[in-house]
This record gives structure tokens, sequence and C-alpha cells, in this order.
């Protein structure tokens, strides 16, 4: 059954809607790459293409949380968290379900901007001194050194930063330095024998969460604002949008060689 407007517009922002707007970790992200596709993915509803779903990432994740819980459960370290001198296991919480489901993760309703602001963790550890360390799994498969600094690094280091924030606003005492569980596709194996083995590589990022407040304050000025923010400079998306319609808008006078009803004969 297809959505109707009603239901879609239950989750764009409206200047005059009284209840909390969610805000996911993602949508956050959107904002900082181009405020103008956040403003029309949040405020107007029409959103970015979709990308193919990273089905091999999702798989590595899922045995991760599992490989993990296990450890969780037992109360012991995980041998990777060995391997790197890391005084940690796995940490225990009975919301730790919900903090790794999707659409729900951790949740703060941050007052200033009536944002209910949420993010999926994969994985949170504790110290002997009850800090939390937030942890988050990444595969690919690539020859050369993963760096941060570099292609999507930023991005994650955000993510990161987010979590941290959000479990800091349900009052959790929380390190600044976070890990990256980096597990990296080997290529040079002679044969492939139906599995794929991986090196597993732990970094670590100390950073801040003091951008997340300032940034949340802007997103709702930008919201409230019923003008369309300039998309950033560099942006695919606007610049695909503003080139198609460029071109459309002077061939749509011609008209369409396939009439009304015509494409549904093809197929």
């Amino acid at each position: 059954m297809p959505r109707t407007n009603t239901w879609k517009n239950r989750f764009l922002f409206s200047p005059d809607k009284k209840e909390p707007h969610k805000i996911s970790r993602s949508k956050i992200d959107l904002f900082i790459e181009c405020p103008r596709c956040f403003y029309m993915d949040q405020r107007l509803g029409v959103k970015r293409p979709s990308l193919p779903g990273f089905t091999l990432n999702i798989a590595v994740d899922e045995l991760l949380k599992k490989e993990f819980d296990v450890h969780r459960a037992k109360k012991t370290a995980h041998p990777i968290m060995e391997e790197n001198n890391i005084d940690a296991i796995p940490f225990e919480h009975p919301d730790m379900d919900k903090w790794r489901e999707n659409f729900v993760g951790v949740q703060v309703h941050h007052m200033p901007t009536n944002f209910l602001v949420f993010g999926a963790v994969d994985d949170v550890w504790v110290t002997p001194n009850d800090e939390l360390i937030v942890v988050d799994y990444k595969a690919t498969s690539k020859r050369s050194a993963i760096n941060l600094d570099e292609g999507w690094g930023p991005q994650y280091k955000r993510q990161l930063e987010v979590y941290q924030w959000l479990l800091r606003g349900n009052d959790f005492n929380v390190s600044d330095t976070g890990y990256f569980v980096y597990c990296n596709g080997k290529k040079d194996l002679d044969v492939f024998d139906k599995k794929l083995e991986f090196n597993i590589e732990v970094i670590a990022h100390t950073g801040t969460d003091e951008w997340v407040e300032k940034t949340l304050t802007t997103i709702k000025k930008c919201l409230m604002d019923d003008r369309i923010p300039l998309a950033k400079e560099g942006c695919e998306h606007c610049a695909y949008r503003e080139k198609a319609y460029g071109v459309e808008k002077p061939a749509a006078k011609k008209g369409s060689p396939i009439e009304k009803g015509e494409q549904s004969k093809l197929f």
C-alpha cells in the first residue's frame, strides 16, 4: 500500500509542530555535507537518491556483535581488546539492544531546539573505572593503509562524537577516546575457498562533541526559515538537480515522444 502524504508529513519538520522533531545522527551529517540537501529532505520531503545497501558491511557488523556479545555475557575482554592493550570489557546494559537498533538507538531530547536526537551505536565498552568507550565497526577491502583523515574518515569521526554526546546526554561517563574496529578484506590470497579473510585493525580516535550543540542550534535556525538555503560548494546532488532542471525545462515545452500510458505497455 503506497504511503500517503499525511504519513510523510508526520516525519517532516514544521515550524508549528509542538512535539519533538526526530533527527538522526546521519541527518546531522547530511546538514554538514549540504544544508540545501538537508532542508529539502527534512522540510520539503525531497530526499537524495538512495544508495545500494552495504550488505557485506552489515554481515561483518552482525558477526562482530555476536562475538562481542559472548564476552559481554561472560564479562570478559575480547582478544581484540587484549591484543591492543585496551583495559575494558563489552558494556552490559538492559537497553543495549535498543541502542543498536536502527531508528531507535540512544536518544536525547535536546530541549533548546526540541529535537529528539538519536543514533544507533555498534558497541560500547567499559573500563574498570566505569568510563564508557564508544566503538564503531567498519568493513572495507583496500591495499592502502586505513586513513581517517581522508575519504569517509571525517564523517566517521563525527559519527563517533555524536554517539559520545548522546551517551553523555543520558548521564554516562564517556571517554573522549573511541575506537574503530576496522576489518580490511585480504586481496593477496592464492585461493578464495568460499571464505573472505580479514586483517583487523583497531584505530583510536580522540575527539570532542562540543560542535554538536552548536550544529543543532544552526540546524533549527535553518529549518525555521521558509527560504531554501544555498547549496554547499561541491555538492554533486545539487549540481545534478540544477543541471537536469536547466535541460528539462526547455525540453518539456516540446512534449515527450512517449505519451501517457504508453510506457506501461513497454514492459
